[in-house]
């Protein structure tokens, strides 16, 4: 549809430098103006006419029949005049073949917007409490961060992921503690990560009854701070355990990363940022901790260090941002954290706009909403939590039971029931707005009825199988003869995917996509069940639906891929 607009946009604009000179609308003008209207009756494109009134110094009614007189275009059937409104209807049957037409041409390239050439994006994300497991809460920003990557690498980006791995801070000062007391390296080496939360947990169950481990914990990690050999031996060791773990569940996600640098990575940093904040006569001292003033942009104050002289999250995030700047000359950096942490961003954002680094505009928090679980909040320290890869593992069991039952036979079982079970949870996840918070409810996430990842995954399999049916010579064009309404509904589907697209870039929004695969997967199966297609009444109408098939494949698939799904081609 936006080819169809930009056909619209011309013609209206150079109709109107005929008609209303010396006053002229732009091209662009007009594209914005454009809207879809509400009820297909009335059209697929429509021009309002109201806010011309003023410029072109008349009325609304008559700017729309004089348009509609002189508005001539092959790819419309008609141009009304409506009230106030100019409404044009589509030759669908040359649309239709226009669009499939495209599709088949541009392959796995059709919806790429052109936004992101010679430019670089760094992606901040999924970013785990180190010695901590995987949990439903993590899988937020995990999937949205990186679908994110992949819509922009779409778009042409040069994309850095990064792990900011929360590898430094008193939990480890806990964990050594513990470990000490209470653990020994078999049993760690064996149990892995669940080793270290069961001694985690059991850390603040026994503080609660003797409140100075709490005090042996900060001495632990101060004496870590220090470079205690011992004590960073033991803090590797934990963090090697950790990332032997979260790979597994990357590894399930298609999901890998260009840097694991983690808070740690930062501490000899931050004393240049510090002495810049400094120098910039930003840092003021508050009942002994050393911060920045907020109050005229109404904030409260960022904490930059504490009175002992330790850094918190500000400092490291603030080091961060100058060093991946420094190193890979971003266009924009993107955080993508819970909604809890808007005002951390916000605060840290403005010390480095205060600070002089003109680039601070460039940074951006993309927030997204709480997951609870009937109602709780999650926490690890109680064990309220669904660990992903018991959730996975949930999910992959049910679809090969399914597969069982039904007979269903692929090349590789285990990888399809992986990939239709991993994808079920990514796709509930990812089919609500990101700022809503979700009430986790295990049987909604592994329904496959309705509109669901499996539905989706399945679609994509039906065009696989047709495809493969037709052989592999078969639907490579369309022709432009007369269609039916569901053929032309998929194409009008099928022409909004790069708007969709740049929707979801801008609005940093991965469910503008799984909506958009819950329309095309509808549109599809509809023409599939009201169309011949194998069977069709000539070789034309076959090639055509063919076509339709296979221009449906690359797009639903694509689309697929951009939200960290995978698409087996049979199911």
């Amino acid at each position: 549809m936006k080819t169809l607009k930009l056909t619209a946009a011309k013609a209206i604009s150079a109709a109107a430098e005929e008609l209303f000179a010396p006053a002229t609308l732009s091209v662009e003008e007009v594209v914005e103006m454009l809207e879809y209207p509400p009820d297909g009756s009335m059209g697929d494109l429509a021009l309002p006419c109201f806010k011309l009134s003023r410029t072109l110094r008349r009325a609304p009614a008559q700017i729309a029949e004089a348009l509609a007189a002189a508005v001539k275009d092959p790819a419309f059937s008609s141009v009304e005049c409506v009230g106030g409104y100019l409404n044009f209807k589509k030759d669908a049957a040359a649309f239709s073949a226009r669009i499939v037409n495209t599709v088949l041409a541009e392959g796995d390239r059709y919806g790429a917007p052109d936004l992101g050439k010679g430019k670089t994006v760094v992606l901040d994300y999924s970013s785990p409490n180190v010695a901590k497991p995987f949990h439903i809460g993590h899988l937020g920003t995990t999937v949205i961060g990186h679908s994110l990557k992949l819509l922009h690498e779409f778009a042409g980006y040069k994309c850095i992921g990064i792990n900011h791995l929360g590898d430094w801070g008193t939990q480890f000062g806990k964990l050594i503690v513990a470990y000490k007391k209470w653990g020994n390296r078999e049993e760690i080496e064996a149990g892995e990560i669940d080793a270290l939360v069961a001694l985690y947990v059991r850390f603040h169950a026994e503080a609660e009854a003797d409140p100075t481990l709490n005090d042996e914990a900060r001495a632990a990690f101060t004496k870590l701070e220090q470079h205690d050999e011992e004590s960073l031996a033991l803090w590797r060791w934990f963090i090697e355990l950790s990332l032997r773990e979260y790979n597994k569940t990357y590894r399930m996600l298609g999901i890998d990363f260009d840097s694991y640098n983690g808070e740690s990575f930062y501490t000899d940093k931050m004393p240049r940022q510090i002495e810049k904040i400094r120098e910039a006569g930003l840092l003021e001292i508050d009942d002994g901790a050393s911060v920045v003033n907020l109050e005229k942009w109404n904030m409260p104050p960022c904490l930059i260090l504490k009175r002992d002289g330790s850094t918190l999250y500000p400092t490291r995030d603030i080091a961060a941002a100058v060093y991946r700047k420094e190193t890979y000359d971003f266009e924009k950096c993107i955080y993508v954290t819970s909604a809890g942490q808007c005002l951390h961003f916000a605060q840290w954002f403005k010390v480095l706009e205060l600070m002089g680094y003109p680039w601070y505009e460039g940074l951006v928090h993309v927030p997204y909403g709480t997951v609870s679980i009937g109602g709780a909040k999650l926490a690890t320290r109680t064990g309220n939590v669904i660990l992903l890869k018991d959730l996975f593992a949930q999910a992959i069991e049910k679809v090969g039971s399914i597969m069982k039952e039904k007979g269903a036979e692929t090349a590789d079982n285990e990888a399809t029931a992986e990939a239709v079970g991993v994808g079920a949870i990514v796709f509930y996840y990812l089919s609500n707005n990101r700022m809503r918070d979700i009430n986790f409810l295990m049987e909604d996430a592994l329904s496959f009825d309705g509109n669901t990842g499996p539905y989706a995954q399945y679609t994509y399999a039906r065009a696989c199988s047709l495809l493969e049916k037709a052989g592999e010579g078969s639907g490579k064009s369309v022709a432009p003869i007369p269609m039916c309404a569901e053929e032309s509904e998929l194409a009008r589907v099928l022409s909004l995917f790069p708007e969709r697209v740049e929707a979801a870039i801008e609005e940093y929004e991965p469910s503008f996509i799984t909506r958009y695969i819950l329309d095309l997967c509808a549109a599809f199966n509809r023409f599939y069940h009201e169309c011949k297609i194998l069977s069709a009444e000539n070789a034309t109408e076959r090639e055509n639906r063919l076509a339709f098939t296979r221009a449906t494949k690359t797009v639903l698939g694509r689309a697929l891929s951009l939200i960290c799904m995978k698409t087996p081609e049979k199911i």
